[in-house]
C-alpha cells in the first residue's frame, strides 16, 4: 500500500487532501506566545480574519517542527510496512527538513524495510499546489510510484510561479526573497515581481508601480512561458485578495481562451505570514521557470 503525504504550507486543505488520499503535516505559525497548526488546531482556515490580523500590524513568526512530531505522523504507516510518498514544500526555503531526516533515519533504523520517497516541489504555496495535485492526478490514473518519481525529476521544474506582493514589510522582515533589496526603491506603490527558481527560492526579477501593472506582468510571464497551459493544472493563488485573482483570470482568459481552467486557491497561514496580504500569483505549465 501506498501512503501518501503533503503539508500545509503547499496550501492543500483537509478537502482537497481527502480527494487524493493525502495526510497532512500540519507547519506551524506563532503569534505573540500561541503557536498555531493549521488543520489541526482548527479546521476551517480564516482567511480574512488571518489577513485581516495582519492588516492590523501583527506579524507572525514561523518554525520547524520537532523530530518528534515528524516521528509522529510518519510512524503508523513504518508500522504498517506501508510505502511512503512525502510530495512537500521546498527544502532550499527551511531547516524543518534536516529535522525530519533525523526523525526518518530513526524510522528507518526501527523498520528497514519501509520505502521512504519525496518529492521537492521546489516551490511553496500556489506552485506547490499545483504540482501536488497533478501527481495525485497522475496517481489517480493509475500510475505507480515509480512512475511519478521517474517524472519529477523534470516535471517539477516545468511548473513556474509568478507573483507581486502587496507590502514589502513582510518580505523585508522574513528576508526569504533573493535579489528583493535591489527591486524595493523608495517610490510608493513599488510592487517587485518574484518567481520560484529551479533551486527552490523565491528571487525578486523586476518591478511595477501599481497593481495593473504588476498584473500585466504576470500575464506577459504566462504569455511568455508558458507550454501547453490548458493540458496541466493551472492556478491562481492570493492572501486575501479574491477580487484581484478573479480579475488576473479574467485577463488571462481573454488572451488563453474562456476554456481556461484555473483553480483559485487561498495562501495559507504560515507562508502568509511572510508574504503579507493583498498579493496575487499565478501558477502554470512551462517550457522552464
Amino acid at each position: 500500500m501506498l501512503r501518501l503525504f503533503t503539508d500545509t504550507d503547499t496550501d492543500i486543505t483537509p478537502a482537497v487532501a481527502a480527494e487524493y488520499g493525502f495526510s497532512l503535516i500540519s507547519m506551524p505559525y506563532s503569534v505573540d506566545t500561541k503557536t498555531v497548526y493549521p488543520y489541526e488546531d482548527f479546521t476551517e482556515f480564516d482567511s480574512k480574519g488571518f489577513y485581516d490580523m495582519l492588516r492590523s500590524g501583527i506579524l507572525p513568526t514561523t518554525s520547524a517542527i520537532s523530530k518528534e512530531k515528524y516521528v509522529e505522523y510518519f510512524r503508523p504507516a513504518f508500522e504498517a510496512g506501508d510505502d511512503i510518498l512525502y510530495i512537500h514544500f521546498s527544502r532550499a526555503m527551511t531547516a524543518t527538513f534536516d529535522v525530519m531526516d533525523q526523525a526518518v533515519a530513526e524510522l528507518r533504523a526501527e523498520f528497514p524495510g519501509v520505502r521512504f520517497e519525496t518529492i521537492d516541489t521546489k516551490g511553496i504555496t500556489t506552485i506547490s499546489y499545483t504540482i501536488v495535485r497533478e501527481i495525485g492526478d497522475m496517481l489517480k490514473a493509475g500510475k505507480t510510484l515509480d512512475d511519478v518519481l521517474e517524472w519529477a525529476k523534470t516535471g517539477v521544474d516545468h511548473f513556474a510561479m509568478y507573483f507581486f506582493a502587496d507590502d514589502l514589510k513582510f518580505f523585508r522582515r522574513s528576508g526569504r526573497v533573493s535579489g528583493l533589496a535591489a527591486t524595493m526603491g523608495t517610490l510608493i506603490g513599488i510592487r517587485p515581481i518574484i518567481y520560484m527558481s529551479p533551486e527552490g527560492k523565491m528571487v525578486s526579477c523586476g518591478k511595477e508601480k501599481g497593481r495593473v501593472n504588476a498584473m500585466n506582468k504576470l500575464v506577459s510571464q504566462v504569455l511568455e512561458l508558458g507550454d501547453e497551459v490548458k493540458a496541466h493544472r493551472f492556478s491562481i493563488g492570493h492572501t486575501d485578495a479574491p477580487e484581484l485573482a478573479q480579475e488576473l483570470g479574467r485577463i488571462l482568459k481573454e488572451k488563453l481562451g474562456e476554456d481556461l481552467e484555473i483553480d483559485y486557491v487561498v495562501t495559507n497561514p504560515t507562508a502568509g505570514s511572510h508574504s503579507g496580504p493583498n498579493g496575487v500569483g499565478v501558477c502554470f505549465h512551462a517550457i522552464h521557470r
